[in-house]
């Protein structure tokens, strides 16, 4: 007998769902059990109406940390700041002392 070349159906044994039901495909199941502190930042500089925005980002992370991240930075640097999806912008140039502040707390950053 011959066997068939192709196969009718989805194989649901390796898919993983969240508590929702929802199905998570492998690069969220790879990214959530990758320890937040393990992806290297990146910094942006913009200019916005004549003034200096500092981004820090991609956190792959949960919304709890990264405004534990932002209050962090608000308080250390005196300055504002809000999230934007998953990244972190700071009012002023603040490239070298953010870099300071999240390596004493263990983040990593891209050379």
């Amino acid at each position: 007998m011959k066997k068939n070349l192709f196969e009718i159906g989805a194989k649901l044994d390796s898919m993983q769902s969240d508590k929702k039901g929802k199905l998570l495909t492998t690069d969220c199941i790879n990214k959530s059990s990758l320890s937040s502190h393990q992806e290297p930042l990146v910094f942006k500089r913009e200019k916005r109406n004549g003034k200096v925005v500092t981004i820090v980002g991609r956190f792959v992370c949960d919304d709890d940390e990264k405004k534990k991240v932002l209050k962090l930075l608000k308080t250390k640097l005196g300055c504002g700041g809000t999230i934007d999806s998953e990244w972190l912008e700071l009012q002023g140039e603040l490239q070298e002392k953010v870099k300071v502040v999240l390596s004493d707390n263990g983040w990593k950053f891209r050379k």
